[in-house]
């Protein structure tokens, strides 16, 4: 197994510096931050610009391959370069990788597991009424465009703060309550307020998302010989089911789940936007709007660590799931 997780390390790290290289020939090539200056006033010298330019590394009159030699060996140091403001990139994406890190890695095991726990058990009682019932309902959620869904929560969330609590229970606008003096215990019960609705709506979608894909991976287990086998032995059917079906129908969702993760980080800038997080993927989109190549790269970057992360670890899922990558 050793052997296994080392060759792939391996290759997700050449993968990861792929994809960043890309990413940051791509952001370089495409934004333009010399614009940032054309509508000042007084407009500052071609000069000036140049010089402000060249001390950010974002100089477009340095050929593009040596901007890209200098961030690369800032980043082997650890530096990400500088903002086209000249603040760090580091420290604030440091900042903001822990707000969505927060969000997301909730929002996803809880999203994965329920929607496993459905999946697998609308395959048992295929074409009942739970089936039925999650099957119409995860294509609702699906039809649905994430930023409906999250302002539908916010209303939902204030009507039963109005009308069934009568206090704050779901709180809908950033990550805490500003100048909140309620102790340690007081803060974290606020930021779980916080947190509640922003994970829903992150939670909502993948659990449509993973009770349909375990629930297909589930129906084509049920069928197998080695399930009947289990059973004529004398294994009764539910412990035949969660110790041998669940488990190999698990092994194609783990890898779904690990891209999965990957793609969240930058793909819940609509809900923390709608929800006052300030993370990475509303600084994406800030970033590409005022081209600041460093951040976007930098971003892409922090994307494409996390999916070395999550793919290591649905490896060591995989192995722990199918004994035969363990002796591989």
């Amino acid at each position: 197994m050793a052997g296994f997780l080392a060759r792939r390390l391996l290759n997700y790290l050449v993968l990861v510096a792929v994809a960043s290289s890309l990413a940051y020939m791509l952001a370089a090539g495409a934004l333009d931050p010399r614009s940032n200056y054309a509508d000042r006033t007084p407009k500052p010298p071609p000069a000036v610009v140049d010089a402000q330019l060249t001390a950010l590394n974002l100089n477009d009159k340095t050929p593009l391959i040596q901007r890209y030699a200098t961030w690369a060996a800032g980043v082997l140091h650890g530096d990400f370069g500088r903002t086209v403001t000249g603040t760090s990139v580091n420290e604030d994406l440091a900042r903001r990788a822990g707000v969505t890190f927060r969000l997301v890695l909730l929002g996803l095991i809880c999203g994965s597991l329920v929607g496993v726990l459905v999946g697998a058990y609308a395959a048992v009682k295929q074409y009942g009424l739970f089936d039925r019932l999650s099957t119409g309902m995860s294509f609702l959620v699906l039809a649905i465009p994430v930023v409906v869904l999250a302002t539908m929560l916010i209303l939902v969330g204030t009507w039963l703060n109005e009308n069934v609590f009568g206090a704050k229970v779901f709180l809908v606008s950033g990550e805490y309550s500003d100048g909140l003096d309620t102790g340690f215990w007081g803060g974290v019960l606020d930021r779980l307020q916080h947190l509640i609705l922003p994970t829903v709506s992150l939670s909502l979608g993948l659990i449509a998302t993973f009770s349909r894909y375990q629930r297909n991976m589930m129906l084509d287990v049920l069928g197998a010989d080695f399930i009947r086998t289990a059973v004529a032995k004398g294994l009764s059917r539910r412990r035949a089911l969660t110790r041998h079906a669940l488990r190999t129908a698990l092994i194609p969702v783990v890898t779904y789940f690990a891209f999965t993760f990957g793609t969240l980080l930058t793909g819940a800038t609509f809900t923390e936007k709608i929800f006052g997080w300030h993370g990475l993927g509303e600084q994406l989109i800030n970033s590409i709007f005022t081209n600041d190549v460093n951040t976007v790269a930098a971003i892409a970057f922090l994307a494409a660590i996390a999916v070395l992360a999550a793919s290591l670890a649905a490896d060591m899922l995989h192995a722990a799931l199918d004994p035969r990558v363990r002796t591989a």
